[in-house]
């Protein structure tokens, strides 16, 4: 079985709740919409730092190891 279309699901599902809680964030707040991008690059970095730490080590994938293309490199 392919890794690669769990790690598209992945990537597109992170980013898609990124970018809405970003649009949520900043309608709760009453801010401009623009503001949405950088609190969704921030949840991003987030995710991403908290994911180094606890999921698969060395990468900011949070896939289990049996899905994580980057847990097992491809032979060439």
């Amino acid at each position: 079985m392919q890794k690669l279309p769990f790690d598209i699901l992945e990537r597109a599902g992170w980013t898609g709740a990124q970018a809405a809680l970003g649009a949520a964030v900043t309608e709760l707040a009453d801010i401009p919409l623009w503001w949405a991008a950088p609190v969704a690059l921030t949840l991003a970095a987030a995710k991403g730092w908290v994911a180094g730490r606890l999921g698969r080590k060395g990468t900011a994938s949070t896939l289990p190891a049996t899905a994580d293309p980057a847990s097992h490199p491809r032979a060439v």
